[in-house]
């Protein structure tokens, strides 16, 4: 029976150096609906460096292989996920159970009995990953090469992608619609492509002004730079442009994606008749606002954790399509530089989403 070494890097307490640690993983060890995903690439999100740092308790014990954007190919399965061994796959950053009462009301992504890659069970900084084989998003060979893309480019699909195209679907978003992301750097970014993809009139506010200029070539239309200015400020510059471009006053699709205070308070004050907030960044600082606002504009705000399963593959075509670009996005790294890239992103030398690629000291 073939067997698989299976080389990681592990998070054996808060803050400390990862180590590389190795084991053997044979198809007959492989659970009946498990697949062996030889990983391709792992994308590094800042969920990795609350883990990491100590900010977020992740759902298992230490030693813990952390990662979640993972894309590569199935090399050995269970019986019942044998058809799926040879496909190059993205691995959803949140993996549903599927059969709850949750799951069958369309609320996958709150399942109590979830799994989270390099949380409830070992992630993708690693040489392979095991992980179910529900949910998983074939990729196209045809459509991939057609794309120019490399199967290591998706990675970041699995979250920074997946994760705003969901909150944008859910916002109800159609073309022409005003469409305003306050943070535009990693998961704002593309969710601002995703929108202009979408026939939006997309409005970018970030304190970065270099941020903002990497987005005027992918759809953004208009940028405020929010360094220097209160959140009543953004919405007097926002509110203008709308006004003297005639687009749609109303009806406003906001997508909160900073997870910062001031980020979330700006979202919030952007509320006009009709609007849809999206919360899609995560801060453990609380923040003050007049919820009040929601009642009197007849608003809604909605939160939005991870991207349901069955919504991948429309992420996939957006970018294998063309219509939301990764490759200026992202920066690969060998992964066997994973302490060194955690500390660069955690230190903001990063202009670029890391995405680690498995080598031999991996």
């Amino acid at each position: 029976m073939e067997s698989f070494v299976l080389r990681s890097w592990q998070m054996t307490q808060p803050g400390a150096p990862l180590v590389r640690a190795e084991h053997s993983v044979s198809q007959g060890s492989l659970a009946d609906g498990e697949v062996l995903v030889k990983v391709a690439a792992c994308g590094v999100c800042h969920t990795d460096l609350g883990f990491y740092y100590g900010q977020v308790r992740p759902g298992r014990a230490l030693p813990l292989t952390l990662g979640h954007e993972i894309s590569g190919v199935v090399v050995a399965a269970g019986a019942a996920s044998q058809n799926m061994v040879g496909r190059k796959v993205i691995v959803p950053a949140v993996i549903p159970c599927g059969a709850c009462d949750l799951c069958w009301a369309g609320r996958g992504s709150i399942c109590r009995s979830q799994l989270f890659p390099g949380s409830d069970v070992q992630g993708g900084f690693a040489s392979h990953v095991v992980v179910p084989g529900r949910g998983l998003c074939p990729v196209d060979d045809r459509a991939l090469a057609h794309s120019k893309l490399d199967l290591s480019d998706l990675a970041v699909i699995a979250d920074a992608v997946s994760t705003p195209y969901q909150a944008v679907l859910r916002s109800g978003l159609i073309a022409g619609d005003t469409a305003v992301i306050v943070g535009a750097g990693g998961v704002g970014g593309f969710a601002a492509q995703i929108a202009a993809a979408l026939g939006a009139n997309v409005i970018a506010v970030d304190v970065d002004q270099a941020r903002l200029d990497a987005l005027a070539e992918h759809g953004v239309k208009f940028t405020v730079c929010s360094k220097d200015k209160d959140p009543g400020a953004v919405r007097k510059a926002v509110t203008e442009k709308v006004k003297g471009e005639g687009w749609n006053p109303y009806l406003w699709k906001i997508f909160e994606t900073s997870g910062h205070p001031r980020g979330q308070e700006t979202a919030f004050t952007l509320l006009t008749f009709g609007a849809h907030l999206s919360v899609v960044g995560y801060t453990l600082e609380k923040v003050n606002l007049r919820l009040s606002n929601l009642m009197a504009f007849d608003a809604a705000a909605q939160g939005n954790w991870g991207c349901l399963p069955s919504n991948y593959p429309g992420a996939l075509n957006l970018v294998l399509e063309g219509k939301v670009k990764l490759t200026p996005f992202i920066e690969k790294r060998p992964m066997s530089q994973i302490n060194e890239t955690l500390n660069d992103l955690h230190e903001g030398r990063m202009r670029r989403r890391p995405v680690l690629i498995p080598d031999d000291e991996a």
